[in-house]
């Protein structure tokens, strides 16, 4: 092997002073700088506010979008403490913001008894990733403010007034040297505050955006805490139990969980340590899941329900419906991961589980018609798991009693390394016809599907498994679906949706994103679904190249283009595609299936709660929610034909 000729001595060795790591490496400590990484920095400095409601001393926190992108996040809380700090010899207020691991958060005499944020860096780490942050305290009937510029102190703490009250405001500007975009998103902090409300019983959360003419505004306090959380969740669901089930109990190691089913036929339960979303799950959702199927099946037994030859329901029975929220407070939480996403420390296995056995037993004795309910349901999801099994194998024998396990409309590509190849499900038999034509053979597939596909909102597995409109999915993506699913065995980096762009193509776009959602859900995690873009208009001159028009500002604005060219409107040809199938191969490749020209839209699961919301909203049995729906955003359609 070549060395690389340098030297190696202590000069080579880099320290980093301060803060500089951190901007050196930032996604060390936020996880990233694309705009996930700038909402966890807002985040970070909100999580400072709740660790103080979640010691008993704040009640409201105040969240605003400044124009130009400028965060401000203030708390009624104690503020931070002023005096200097022993160690650093420096005021504490500057100490916490300018050290690494300098926090109320640590050891056994720290200032919370849990908290959240990342490992007690948080608030030095949003400093230093800031082009400038304003600190300003209110304690102890003084005003106090420090500055900060890119992690550095630009005027040390100082008193600039009297106060009424206590508590802290933190100002700051995200660098755009080190950010991909400033540009926060609504919405994603919106959802995040909303969750936190709930989690955290009586805190009041506002969040105002100030950046456009017309401001927006929420305001989030739950009394109901977790009951509330989980009536939100399902909101637009059939209810087994009206009441949700609720478990609350104190210790070491707090554990609050409430419980709802519904007639759904999907599994919904969002984990939290110390208000941190586990969406891996952890020892917390092991000792949960481990208790929910003793205790039912221990209440079916002793009560008749399951007979002595009756196998045992397994957990995925039981959790048939399930819309579940696990919030757990640990002292000194272990996670597996930077991000934190699943909890590790072994203890909350044993504690959860022993908790929620002697509650959920209680509940049910207490409650034998809510009991009976879920347990019907769930000996029901036992039958159809029995019927999807051998549905399964019927289907894994057929195929390997034929020549190929791939489906007979199925184009596939020559290529079978999954990284570079794409699978097109194309609407229809002549628009499946033109891809095929159209297609670059080394790397693209085409499927075609026909007739009306398969809602499985309303259906079960056992249903799915040989269905003749979605077996041929499932075939060709090659990864199985539900718990068998394993996105390491995907033929297809990219599986693309090409479907008209009229309401009948929506409607398939959205049976098809609903069944990746339930039954092959890591291939949307992992960035695999994406949508392709057809145009909506072709202009057409003789002796001038045709101009594709993907929207209706697309439209107008090649207009104006062409006329400043001196080609006038009534000079050019207008075509509205009205599908797939009206374009010929040279035009779908050129269009919608070269990858130097073609719009991708990419699927992504940002938020699984508000996607679960939406999918049970339109593919679901509840009317009425979805006509309200409707009605509230039919102003926003646009290209709908009638």
């Amino acid at each position: 092997m070549e060395k690389y000729n340098h030297k190696y001595g202590a000069e080579q060795i880099q320290v980093l002073e301060g803060l500089e790591a951190v901007r050196k490496r930032p996604g060390m400590y936020i996880g990233s700088t694309s705009v996930r990484g700038l909402h966890h920095c807002v985040y970070e400095i909100v999580d400072n506010g709740v660790d103080e409601a979640l010691a008993g001393y704040c009640t409201e926190i105040n969240v605003t979008i400044e124009p130009g992108n400028i965060i401000c996040v203030e708390d009624n809380g104690r503020g931070i403490p002023v005096e200097i700090h022993p160690k650093t010899k420096i005021s504490t207020a500057e100490t916490v913001y300018t050290v690494l691991h300098a926090g109320g958060k640590f050891g056994g005499d720290s200032g919370y008894k849990v908290s959240g944020g990342l490992h007690g860096v948080g608030a030095s780490v949003v400093n230093a990733l800031s082009s400038w942050t304003e600190v300003t305290i209110k304690r102890d009937g003084i005003l106090y403010q420090m500055k900060f510029e890119k992690g550095k102190t630009v005027q040390k703490l100082e008193k600039i007034g009297e106060a009424k009250g206590t508590g802290t405001k933190v100002r700051f500007l995200a660098d755009n040297t080190i950010f991909e975009s400033l540009d926060y998103e609504y919405e994603i902090l919106e959802k995040r505050f909303r969750e936190i409300a709930f989690l955290t019983k009586g805190l009041k959360i506002t969040i105002e955006d100030l950046r456009e003419e017309t401001p927006k505004k929420a305001e989030f306090c739950y009394e109901g805490g977790l009951i509330s959380f989980v009536e939100y969740l399902n909101k637009n669901k059939d209810k087994l139990n009206k009441t949700p089930i609720y478990i609350e109990k104190d210790g070491e190691v707090p554990v609050e969980i409430a419980i709802q089913y519904t007639s759904s036929y999907s599994e919904n339960i969002y984990t939290f340590v110390n208000n941190i979303n586990t969406i891996e799950g952890g020892t917390h959702l092991e000792g949960f899941k481990r208790s929910l199927t003793k205790v039912f099946n221990d209440y079916a037994r002793n009560h008749n329900i399951l007979k002595e030859k009756d196998s045992n329901l397994q957990g995925e029975d039981i959790r048939e419906g399930i819309t579940a929220v696990v919030s757990v407070k640990v002292k000194e939480p272990q996670f597996e991961g930077q991000t934190k996403t699943k909890l590790g420390n072994s203890e909350v296995t044993g504690i959860v589980q022993s908790m929620v056995n002697e509650a959920l037993a209680t509940f049910l004795e207490e409650n034998p018609n809510v009991a009976k309910a879920i347990l019907e349901k769930c000996i029901s999801a036992a039958r159809a798991r029995e019927a999807a099994r051998k549905a399964r194998e019927l289907v894994r024998k057929k195929n390997s009693l034929e020549t190929s396990t791939l489906p007979g409309k199925l184009a596939d590509c020559s290529s079978k390394i999954p990284d570079e190849c794409e699978v097109y499900i194309v609407e229809g038999d002549s628009a499946g016809g033109s891809a095929k034509q159209g297609r670059d053979r080394k790397f693209q597939a085409i499927l075609p599907l026909w007739g009306k596909m398969l809602n499985v909102e309303k259906a079960r597995a056992d249903k799915i498994y040989g269905n003749d409109k979605l077996n041929p999915v499932i075939l060709a993506v090659g990864a199985g679906i539900g718990s068998d699913f394993d996105i390491t065995k995907i033929r297809y980096g990219k599986v693309i949706i090409m479907a008209d762009a009229d309401v009948d193509g929506a409607h398939i776009r959205t049976l098809l994103l609903t069944f990746f959602f339930r039954y092959m859900r890591p291939l949307i995690e992992n960035g695999n679904v994406y949508l392709a873009q057809p145009p909506l208009y072709k202009l057409s001159k003789k002796g001038m190249e045709d101009v594709y028009c993907y929207t209706d500002e697309d439209l107008d604005k090649a207009y104006k283009e062409l006329e400043e060219k001196g080609i006038s409107r009534d000079q050019l040809g207008l075509q509205r595609y009205k599908g797939l199938g009206e374009m010929n191969p040279e035009q779908l490749w050129e269009t919608t299936m070269d990858p130097e020209k073609r719009i991708l839209i990419k699927v992504t699961m940002e938020d699984a709660i508000k996607a679960d919301e939406i999918f049970t909203l339109l593919m679901g049995d509840e009317v009425e929610p979805r006509r309200e729906f409707i009605q509230k955003n039919a102003k926003y359609v646009k290209n709908l034909d009638i």
